[in-house]
C-alpha cells in the first residue's frame, strides 16, 4: 500500500498524530479512538494508519513506563486480561479479513457512540462483576479490531484500580493489546510504513509531552474537554457515516 500524499494531506497528518499524541498521555487513553476517525477522512485505509498508531503506542508508553512500573497494578491487570487478550485476538483477525467499508462503518459507528456519551456527560459504568467481563471482552474485541476499545475497558479499570495507578497500569494493558496486533501484522505480512510511522514520531512527540504537561489540568476539567471533544465526535462521525452511505 504505498503512501502518495499531497503537501496538504502530509500537513494534515501531522497536526493529527500531534493530537493523537496529546490525548494518549492527556488521558491515558483515547489516542487511536480520539484520531484515528480523523485520519481516515485523510486515506480511508484503517490498515494504512493501525500500524503507524500501533507503533507510535509503543514507542511513547515504553517511554513513559521506563520509570513508572512500580506504579502499576499488576494483579489486576493479569486478572482482566484472561478477558481482554482472547477477544482482542479474534478482533486482530477480523481486522485483516473484513472489507474496508466494513472497518471504516464500524469504527464511525463506535466513535458516534463515544461521542454521544461524552457530549450528554453520560458515563460508561459497571456495578457487577459479569458486566465488567462484558465491557472488558467486548473493549478487548473493539481494541483488536480498531484500536479505539479504550473507553469500555476504562470503565471497568476506573472501578478496580486506584486512581493514581490507574494510566500507568493502562499504558501497559495497551502495551501488551498493541504488541499482539503488531505481531499478528508481521505474521500475516501486513505493511507496517516503517518510514512512514518514524517521520511522524517527532511530530507526535510534542503532542506526547503536551498532554504529559496538561493531564491534571485535563483531569480537573474532564467534563468539559470530554463534552467539547464528544461534540466534535458526533459531527465527525456523522459526515463520515454518510460518506459511507
Amino acid at each position: 500500500m504505498p503512501i502518495d500524499f499531497t503537501v496538504s494531506q502530509y500537513v494534515l497528518t501531522a497536526l493529527l498524530f500531534v493530537w493523537t499524541g496529546f490525548v494518549r498521555t492527556g488521558l491515558g487513553f483515547g489516542g487511536a479512538a480520539l484520531g484515528l476517525p480523523l485520519l481516515l477522512f485523510v486515506n480511508n485505509q484503517p490498515l494504512l494508519w493501525l500500524p503507524v498508531i500501533g507503533l507510535h503506542l509503543l514507542f511513547f508508553s515504553g517511554l513513559t513506563l521506563r520509570t513508572r512500573l512500580h506504579n502499576v497494578d499488576w494483579r489486576y491487570l493479569g486478572r482482566s486480561s484472561l478477558y481482554i487478550v482472547p477477544t482482542a485476538i479474534v478482533g486482530v483477525f477480523g481486522l485483516v479479513n473484513l472489507p474496508t467499508w466494513w472497518l471504516n462503518l464500524f469504527i464511525y459507528s463506535v466513535t458516534l457512540f463515544y461521542g454521544v456519551i461524552w457530549l450528554l456527560n453520560r458515563a460508561i459504568t459497571s456495578q457487577h462483576n459479569w458486566v465488567d467481563k462484558v465491557l472488558l471482552m467486548v473493549g478487548g474485541y473493539i481494541a483488536g479490531t480498531s484500536l479505539t476499545g479504550a473507553p469500555l475497558m476504562v470503565a471497568v479499570y476506573m472501578r478496580n484500580v486506584k486512581a493514581e495507578m490507574l494510566r500507568d497500569t493502562l499504558f501497559v494493558l495497551w502495551f501488551v493489546l498493541v504488541s499482539i496486533k503488531m505481531t499478528t501484522f508481521v505474521v500475516l505480512s501486513v505493511n507496517l510504513h516503517l518510514p512512514f510511522a518514524i517521520g511522524l514520531l517527532p511530530v507526535a512527540a510534542i503532542g506526547h509531552f503536551a498532554g504529559l504537561k496538561a493531564h491534571h489540568k485535563i483531569m480537573q476539567n474532564d467534563v468539559a474537554f470530554k463534552r467539547w471533544v464528544g461534540g466534535g465526535l458526533v459531527i465527525l462521525s456523522s459526515l463520515g457515516l454518510l460518506h459511507l452511505s
